[in-house]
């Protein structure tokens, strides 16, 4: 099974093309960041970035507003 789950992320984010969008565009973020030799990171569950972003999301330090 998948950590976090859709469905927890759903409460955060109200439509799954938002949440796929948003994921994708820190995931980038990251890989970015990473590559600055002063990068010192944080500790991820996921291996992965986009798993990482997935984090942030459902721990609430990453989020979006929509534009009016």
């Amino acid at each position: 099974m998948l950590y976090p789950s859709v469905d927890t992320l759903m409460n955060h984010i109200d439509s799954k093309y938002t949440l796929c969008t948003i994921s994708a565009l820190r995931a980038r973020e990251l890989k970015e960041e990473q590559q600055d030799p002063e990068f010192t990171g944080k500790d991820y569950d996921s291996s992965k970035l986009v798993g990482a972003a997935l984090q942030e999301i459902d721990e609430g330090t990453l989020g979006y507003k929509h534009k009016e």
